[in-house]
């Protein structure tokens, strides 16, 4: 599901280090080893600080956390509570009481212990299209490449555990493979799924990482997150506050839609501001929500895409927050998805559901919000990673 990009910061990082000793090296200078902190740290707190929550939304949350049990039945931390759950009546003080014997709560904190962070929406859009192309549905929405070869870095270097470079060959050199604006020019080799009428619904689509082709017939043709093109990510909000073209605070889809709709000439210009492009696989025909990186169901308004570096998949969460509208929310939810652009500390991406109401509610939702991590109890806590603190620059 929703936008699964990956940086590949990790080579920076590994070379900075090397030129800072270089750099002493010539200077003559002792070099310092850098400080880091960690990326996100967790708090014990009791369960008195959570916020109060409806018994609607607490069976709701519980629920969908549950529903994942069936993929976490052998994981070595949410196995034996997810045992213990499969019996736990769906009643409001059944759950409580459940949750309280079972779960440890833990706030989330970024590096400079900050208890706040950031809170959006995604959903699952419908876009009208076709399975062959025509005059109207013109833009592709492709599979994955056939020509497009992975390697998984960690099956060398352990510490690269997740990490995986994406290119073709030329020749006997793997080369990098194309980034978006030269797949939208000169395509690729790859089987087509569908067209599109829009290139936005496309790059809205991609974002999202699935959705639904409504086809002419009335039919839907539910399609999936396949696989990337191994660039970084980049939002093509952030080139139009860049360019001038809107405020940073304004940025929403419904902002950049209507500039690609007052300036149709500089679409290309805009998508091609993101390398990144998704690859994209059919899904069964299904009423159930789209599924996201754990391969469950996507539960609208209770299930959110997280940093699996800060939150492990399938994990339980207490997120507080507010709606577009300003309005709270309060509520567990079920950590069952990630997301490139879901990176950071106090971070959550909160899945809202199919369709255009859905689609403004996630569109606009850009809220100040905190997390709670419920944690089995003696259960080791995550290992997060050290990254580097800033380094203020020499006058």
């Amino acid at each position: 599901m929703n936008s699964r990009f990956k940086t590949w910061h990790k080579g920076l990082a590994l070379t900075l280090p090397l030129i800072a000793v270089l750099a002493g090296c010539n200077r003559g200078d002792k070099v310092e080893e850098p400080q880091t902190h960690a990326l996100a740290t967790y708090v014990s707190a009791p369960w008195e600080a959570l916020p109060s929550v409806s018994d609607e939304d607490l069976l709701a949350g519980f629920g969908s956390w549950r529903s994942a049990c069936t993929r976490l039945k052998a994981d070595a931390t949410w196995g034996p509570t997810c045992a213990a759950a499969a019996n736990v009546p769906q009643t409001a003080p059944d759950v409580r009481n459940f949750l309280k014997q079972n779960l440890d709560v833990y706030g989330l904190r970024s590096g400079d212990n900050s208890p706040n962070g950031l809170i959006t929406g995604y959903y699952e859009p419908v876009y009208p299209g076709s399975l062959t192309q025509t005059a109207t549905a013109n833009i592709p929405v492709y599979g994955v490449p056939d020509d497009m070869i992975i390697v998984s870095l960690d099956s060398i270097y352990p510490e690269l555990k997740g990490k995986r470079l994406r290119g073709r060959l030329e020749g006997r050199v793997l080369k990098p493979y194309d980034d978006a604006a030269t797949i939208e020019t000169n395509g690729v080799k790859a089987p087509v799924i569908a067209w599109l009428t829009d290139p936005m619904n496309l790059q809205f689509l991609q974002i999202q990482g699935s959705g639904r082709i409504r086809l002419n017939d009335g039919r839907q043709l539910r399609i999936g997150y396949a696989d990337q093109n191994g660039h970084p990510y980049r939002p093509i909000g952030r080139w139009l506050v860049e360019q001038g073209e809107l405020k940073k605070e304004d940025v929403t889809m419904g902002t950049i839609s209507a500039w690609a709709k007052a300036n149709p000439n500089r679409i290309p210009e805009l998508l091609g501001s993101n390398p990144s492009y998704v690859f994209f696989n059919r899904n069964p025909d299904s009423n159930e929500g789209p599924r996201g990186s754990l391969n469950v169901p996507l539960t609208a308004g209770y299930s959110v895409a997280v940093d699996r570096k800060v939150i492990p998949l399938g994990s339980l969460l207490w997120l507080s927050t507010t709606r577009p509208d300003g309005s709270a929310l309060n509520r567990p939810v079920a950590a069952q998805d990630t997301g490139g652009a879901i990176a950071g500390e106090v971070r959550a991406d909160l899945f809202w559901g199919t369709g255009e109401a859905a689609g403004q509610l996630a569109g606009d939702m850009k809220q100040q919000g905190q997390i709670w991590m419920l944690w089995p109890k003696g259960a080791a806590l995550p290992q997060v990673p050290q990254v580097a603190n800033a380094v203020s620059a020499n006058p």
